[in-house]
């Protein structure tokens, strides 16, 4: 058991490899063992491409060994079925894989213990529910996604200590550190696509693009646009710079209704920036799993608040605060 915990926590510390670039497939790692030694890794890199067992096979292959009679260590459960890729069950069957041990079973309800059942039937040993908390977890927003059919909504906002969202005229613009904006470049990075309502596109004309230095190959997220009115200028960068075939507008239409269209689309990560109204409609509708609220230290006094009129109060649960440059991050559940 010990040994198997070893191999499994090295295959999820593989999967965090494919944070955000996985989407909407989930992110896996696996891990070949022989003898009690390491003879091939891999993760799933992005979607539409070779799955973490082809990698890690590929891998022992390419270090010269066979991969007959190893065991395979893998964060969830083998794909059974025809996708984008083939099945992992049809190539474990044909490498010979002696016993593989995975983590969390596949949550979609079609597929859900199928790879168990048919690698039993042909003689392999299955072992699988080690770490299964920790890989459940991992892929929170695959899971909801394929079981709902709607995103995991992230409600990120940056907030002063009075609960303010708005500097005063005259001054810097920015609540937050400069640490503080490069973590909420890498909570888009974690997501496929990101909201924002009409008053924010105007007021603050976003771009909501990636800036990270050093990390590439991520498809620019979704980039989406709530209005009532559709009064929106082109000439915002939204609909003029070179990601502008990333937007999409929905007008007169309720969050739920917008969040089932985004299901449709496979966005299965949904990074909510704000402003107060569109929040506080997320949140009245039951829409968010998850926040990521940044708070400055900072009294502004300002006009609007953070957010507005909650018809119930909210408790939060796996609460986390991380020190953000001069900010706190506070990540929880909802």
């Amino acid at each position: 058991m010990a040994t198997d915990r070893r191999y499994l926590q090295r295959a999820l510390e593989l999967a965090q490899r494919g944070e955000g670039l996985t989407l909407p497939n989930p992110r896996v790692g696996a891990v070949l063992v022989r003898g009690g030694k390491i003879i091939g890794e891999g993760y799933h890199q992005k979607v539409g491409t070779p799955h973490a067992e082809v990698h890690a096979m590929a891998d022992a292959k390419k270090r010269g060994h066979s991969v007959a009679g190893a065991t395979l260590y893998v964060t969830m459960e083998p794909c059974s079925t025809h996708g984008r890729t083939p099945p992992c069950t049809d190539l474990i069957l044909r490498e010979k894989i002696k016993r593989v041990v995975f983590s969390a079973t596949d949550p979609n309800p079609a597929h859900a213990g199928a790879a168990a059942r048919l690698l039993r039937a042909a003689g392999i040993e299955v072992s699988s529910g080690l770490l299964e908390e920790k890989a459940s977890a991992l892929n929170r927003d695959f899971n909801w996604w394929i079981v709902h059919r709607r995103p995991w909504v992230v409600a990120k906002i940056a907030l002063s200590l009075d609960g303010k969202i708005i500097a005063p005229p005259g001054g810097n613009r920015w609540l937050s550190s400069v640490p503080a904006r490069n973590m909420a470049h890498e909570l888009r990075w974690q997501s496929d696509a990101i909201l924002i309502g009409a008053e924010t596109a105007r007021r603050d004309n976003p771009r909501l693009t990636i800036r990270l230095p050093g990390k590439h190959g991520k498809v620019q997220p979704w980039r989406i646009v709530v209005t009532r009115s559709g009064n929106l200028s082109k000439n915002l960068h939204l609909f003029s710079d070179r990601y502008r075939d990333r937007t999409l507008v929905f007008q007169k239409q309720s969050l739920p209704e917008i969040l089932g269209a985004l299901g449709e689309l496979e966005i299965s990560h949904l990074l909510i920036e704000g402003g107060g109204k569109i929040l506080t409609e997320a949140f009245c509708a039951g829409l968010v799993n998850e926040v990521a609220f940044f708070i400055a230290p900072a009294i502004m006094g300002t006009l609007p608040r953070a957010l507005e009129k909650l018809n119930v109060p909210l408790r939060l649960r796996d609460v986390r605060y991380v020190p953000v440059g001069s900010d706190i991050l506070c990540r929880a559940l909802l």
